[in-house]
């Protein structure tokens, strides 16, 4: 490799390097030159809609209306597009704070918007402090254990994130980047932070604790009937990545710097500023669609389409776990106008009909509807935030397709807003699980007109 190439890696994802304020600025402004460029492709891409620099520098119009309107393919690849520059700038804004005599825990700005462009701005102009600040410090003489650095790492970790979820999804009811993102981030990095402040840790021993800080930190949310278990589990695959990222920029603050841990307050405060930006969103529509193939003509389908009799209990995990399952459907009249009622088992869903076009297509609105779970929790009844409307179905349809020898294919689709962010993740989770209530409606369809035929 080009040693070139080589040194200006080591300079964005490494922690060897300091960085001074010429240095920040530039790299700083042709990443985000570069990050803009690729982004806009995308967007033009997949949507024919061009993406201007005020559309990517306004976090209003980022995270109320801009992405959430992206296919959930879109997002995905912009998230994990954005993790690499994310990296990028938090460590690079880590040492450039360190650079110019300031705490290092203020680099974490770089996550909350529009404190993150003012705080950009100002390291690009303050001078460096001490051309030796940014040095990988001696461990102190005094050995503290290792399990008593651990037990504080995890403590903390317990102390900090658990109010901090309180507070975004009971008192701020947001559920989004300051939630999944930030608060991970920032519990991962004090965590590490801590567990190497008095003696150098391996970093295999230090991710050890960051994750142990996030299960407790999940185990204490289950306990105190914040969130259910099945909510809890959805959230790790995502936090526990963030959380590790963390850990490793928390234990290089601790073996570069003496900051003091007063600073660590700052950041924890700022994340509610974020989810306060991100504010109330406009609902995204969502479609997943499912089929399946019935040894019956579509006349015989369409009247177990209509109503169908009770289903048999279920043996999927996921609806043994909690997750509100069909049970059985009735119907009262016949045409637009008759009103569907398919009974789960957290209650009823309300389908008035708007399409009756049989035997082909039956689609109708979602009037009412139940709660999407009942939380897997020790306590009998847990009512978390999300379960009012931040996922709710809007629509649904069956499409009834002719196929030869008297078969007929039989597809399932329903319409869904999904008020939990970052979407591009939570789609993911919420397609699964409708996708699994379309499998066990549609199966059971199939058996009964089956049966008949």
């Amino acid at each position: 490799m080009d040693e070139g190439v080589a040194r200006t890696l080591r300079l964005w994802f490494a922690f060897d390097d300091p960085v001074d304020a010429r240095t920040y600025f530039r790299h700083g402004l042709a990443l985000m030159v570069v990050k803009y460029a690729i982004d806009a492709i995308l967007v033009w891409a997949a949507t024919h809609r061009f993406w201007t620099p005020v559309d990517y520098l306004n976090p209003s119009l980022v995270l109320r209306q801009g992405t959430t309107q992206f296919p959930p393919t879109l997002q995905i690849a912009m998230a994990l597009w954005t993790l690499p520059f994310l990296w990028i700038g938090v460590s690079m804004s880590v040492r450039r704070a360190v650079d110019a005599g300031r705490s290092a825990w203020s680099g974490l700005m770089f996550f909350v918007p529009l404190l993150n462009y003012v705080m950009m701005i100002v390291l690009s102009l303050l001078p460096t402090a001490r051309e030796d600040v940014w040095t990988r410090q001696a461990p102190d003489t005094e050995l503290v254990p290792r399990v008593r650095s651990a037990l504080i790492g995890v403590g903390v970790s317990f102390a900090i994130g658990v109010p901090l979820i309180a507070l975004c999804t009971l008192v701020l009811k947001q559920y989004g980047l300051a939630l999944f993102l930030g608060t991970p981030f920032v519990v991962g990095a004090v965590t590490g932070c801590l567990h190497n402040r008095h003696h150098v840790r391996p970093l295999t021993e230090t991710l050890f604790v960051v994750v142990l800080g996030q299960l407790f930190v999940g185990g204490a949310t289950i306990l105190f009937a914040i969130e259910g278990t099945i909510c809890v589990l959805m959230a790790l695959p995502l936090a526990i990545p963030l959380a590790l990222m963390g850990g490793v920029l928390g234990r290089e603050i601790a073996l570069h710097t003496r900051s003091q841990l007063s600073h660590i307050g700052l950041v924890v405060l700022a994340l509610p500023s974020l989810a306060a930006v991100e504010g109330p969103r406009p609902p995204a529509v969502f479609q997943a669609v499912s089929a399946i193939v019935v040894d019956a003509p579509p006349e015989v389908v369409w009247r177990h389409v209509v109503s169908f009799s009770d289903l048999p209990p279920p043996t999927e995990p996921l609806f043994r776990l909690g997750v509100a399952y069909p049970m059985r459907a009735r119907i009262q009249g016949q045409g637009v106008g008759a009103v569907r009622r398919c009974e789960f088992s957290t209650g009823a869903f309300v389908e008035p009909i708007t399409a009756w076009d049989a035997p082909r297509r039956l689609t109708f609105d979602v009037r009412d509807e139940p709660p999407p779970m009942r939380e897997l929790s020790p306590w009998p009844v847990v009512h978390a935030t999300h379960l009012d409307g931040y996922f709710r179905a809007v629509k649904g349809e069956f499409r009834l397709v002719p196929l030869p020898g008297g078969r007929t294919r039989l597809e399932g689709s329903t319409w869904y807003t999904l008020a939990i962010h970052p979407q591009g993740y939570w789609t993911l989770w919420a397609n699964a699980l409708v996708e699994s209530i379309h499998h066990r409606v549609l199966v059971h369809i199939r058996h009964l007109a089956e049966d008949e035929a």
